[in-house]
């Protein structure tokens, strides 16, 4: 059983950058990620909100993160973590049927797209449904695309997908947005362009989508009439937030009531040793650098508190 001074669970900002300062203390870290290094991060297109950099994609910055890790001598795997025992002293945590040992533990799972909830959503993931307009975008070249959403990810989704479709009816269940100012601004401004292709369908939210094989529209009701219309579309891409990955966990860890972790300011939770970082974390704004800051005060108290237990 390989034994280390800190597991961190996810490889997101978060756990890239806890890896970094546990790895500059002098412990020995291993970093358990499911999928690809950067999370989410991955998926978006510009990012111009992150200090340092008036412009860079996510891939980039996930990349440059990663090999900033690895070269201070973080050990990675790509596994999805089965099971972890955080009570237990050492902390033991299982992936693909392998049980590692660690004296503290980093969770920095973060959080997936919420979905729709309507009754033919899984039919169509990936044949017109897509939670990621900058992975699937360029599929609806020259098609009719609808966006569901009204926080920054939804108008950034537009903005990004608007000069490639034929056309783009966004879908909110209010008429108030909330994206930050530049966002907002950019959004209004292609809007009323003269030339614009987008619709606005405000108070209406989306209760079933439909098809053969592929999705081909969606049913819309309006939230203050109650009535409903079919919109015929190639795809529709959703941004209506996200769910905590906490289903990993024992039911030790301390959550809040939408599933979000609770921690201190030193980002330790009710468990001594565990800490948290990143989306996964009960906060007022999930964004790369509030992740990152997660991340580096994570990293330096798990660092402390192992050198203090050894």
């Amino acid at each position: 059983m390989e034994h280390y001074d800190l597991i961190i669970i996810g490889g997101g900002p978060a756990g890239m950058t806890a890896g970094i300062y546990a790895a500059r203390a002098g412990v020995s870290v291993l970093l358990l990620e499911k999928a690809g290094m950067g999370g989410q991060v991955t998926q978006t297109h510009e990012i111009a909100n992150y200090p340092g950099f008036t412009s860079v994609d996510g891939f980039t910055l996930a990349q440059n993160m990663f090999e900033q890790m690895t070269s201070l001598g973080v050990k990675t795997e790509f596994a999805a973590v089965d099971k972890v025992d955080l009570k237990s002293n050492p902390k033991k945590i299982t992936a693909k049927g392998v049980t590692y040992t660690a004296t503290s533990v980093i969770l920095s799972m973060g959080a997936s797209s919420r979905g729709l909830g309507v009754p033919s959503e899984k039919k169509f993931v990936g044949k017109g449904i897509s939670y990621c307009a900058t992975c699937d975008g360029n599929f609806f070249r020259g098609k009719d695309v609808a966006v569901v959403g009204g926080g920054n990810t939804a108008l950034q989704d537009v903005l990004y997908l608007a000069p490639l479709v034929k056309s783009l009816t966004l879908i909110h269940r209010r008429d108030g947005f909330r994206a930050d100012e530049v966002t907002l601004r950019d959004y209004r401004a292609l809007l009323n362009a003269p030339d614009s292709n987008i619709t606005e369908k405000l108070f209406y939210t989306v209760v079933d989508v439909f098809g053969n094989e592929k999705l081909q529209g969606i049913t819309i009701r309006n939230v203050n009439t109650g009535d409903t219309e079919d919109l015929n579309v190639d795809g529709i891409f959703v941004a209506i937030g996200r769910n905590p990955q906490t289903e990993i966990l024992d039911g030790a860890i301390t959550l809040d009531e939408q599933g979000y972790i609770l921690a201190k300011d030193d980002m330790s939770t009710n468990i001594e040793g565990v800490y948290v970082a990143g989306d996964i974390v009960h906060k007022s704004l999930r964004q790369i650098a509030t992740a990152v800051s997660d991340g580096a005060v994570a990293g330096t108290q798990a660092s402390v508190y192992i050198k203090r237990n050894r």
